[in-house]
């Protein structure tokens, strides 16, 4: 049952879009499902020199092989969906379940104004009213929506079969662990539970059939919007050290922390993770750059992934050295964890 869950391990931000990606590409994946909230949340993919940010469709469309799927526990606004299926060119390997919520016009107005903005500072998407409007069972489904028709598919009968026929299976996660509605920094949370097992429940795959858990942090912590954020540093230390950053799908200044071993191992368990990928190691060590094997890696950066293991008690597999898809170490082989 070759099926991959790959999470955010903090508020987002971490970097799965790379993970997925390599992931396709290095795996041959067949099948990539997007669980979580919905466009609210941005991966960013560099590939072949060109900057990608998806906010609907799975990382994994790298893999030109790859079945891109939207699980039907997912909202779905059709302007943007239809744009990426124009940029990326996958109109022929794009399902979308019938069950999934559609974003109105009206959800983006309720989300960008009064508690939602003033308070809690949401994306401005229109996923919270809409989530809302799904609980009230007053939601339109994907399939009332004529624009979407010629994309219907049948997501958790697709991706179990695939599961089944032994195929390579990537189901994507979005926002970050301490988003979630309920494990989460309430009420400075996304609309929905985003862990693992919600991810799994949104795109209709029971834990059994799941292999590995795979949860993302960044080797510091980031944070969009209100919340608290342990050890957050002024924004003219986040400066000096280049953790400023700015978010993908807002343009919202990043707020920074270092990394918090408390927060990832409470991650871990919630998630359930089997491995942990680290990204961005080259911003804490710009010396690591590019680098494609652990032995490249600077003696401090090598305790600093020691330490994480040590404490998580879970093997870093993955290593993130740069922004492009390849820039990566990938850990599976040396340590057991790679499947054929």
């Amino acid at each position: 049952m070759p099926c991959t869950v790959v999470v955010c391990g903090f508020f987002g931000d971490t970097g799965k879009g790379k993970v997925i990606s390599y992931l396709a590409l290095a795996d041959d994946v067949e099948v990539a499902a997007r669980g979580g909230v919905g466009p609210n949340a941005g991966h960013t993919v560099v590939y072949k020199g060109q900057k990608y940010i998806m906010r609907m469709l799975p990382s994994a469309f790298v893999n030109e092989r790859c079945r891109l799927l939207i699980g039907p526990g997912v909202l779905v606004d059709p302007d943007v969906l239809l744009r990426e299926v124009e940029l990326i060119g996958a109109s022929g390997r794009v399902g979308v379940d019938p069950q999934c919520a559609i974003i109105e016009p009206e959800h983006k107005e309720r989300d960008r104004k009064g508690h939602l903005k003033e308070r809690i500072g949401t994306t401005g998407s229109g996923c919270g009213p809409c989530s809302a409007d799904r609980a009230l069972r007053i939601a339109r489904l994907a399939r009332d929506e004529p624009k979407l028709k010629p994309f219907l598919a049948d997501v958790p009968l697709e991706v179990n079969r695939a599961i089944d026929e032994g195929k390579n299976v990537i189901l994507e996660g979005t926002q970050g662990t301490f988003l979630s509605l309920w494990h989460g920094t309430y009420p400075y949370v996304t609309s929905k539970d985003v862990t693992a097992s919600a991810i799994c429940a949104d795109v209709g795959v029971g834990p059994t059939k799941v292999d590995d858990v795979v949860v993302v942090f960044k080797a510091y912590v980031t944070r969009v919007g209100a919340g608290p954020l342990p050890g957050e540093l002024s924004q003219e230390e986040a400066e000096r050290r280049g953790w400023a950053e700015v978010a993908s799908v807002t343009g919202r200044k990043r707020r920074a922390a270092p990394f918090n071993f408390e927060l990832a191992k409470r991650a871990v368990m919630l998630n359930g993770a089997t491995q942990v990928a680290i990204t961005k190691v080259d911003v804490l060590y710009p010396e690591c750059k590019g680098a494609r094997s652990f032995e490249d890696l600077p003696r401090e950066a090598r305790e600093f992934i020691g330490r994480i293991e040590k404490e998580l008690k879970v093997p870093v597999s993955l290593i993130g050295t740069g922004p492009d898809v390849n820039e990566i170490i990938d850990r599976r082989g040396e340590l057991g964890l790679k499947r054929d």
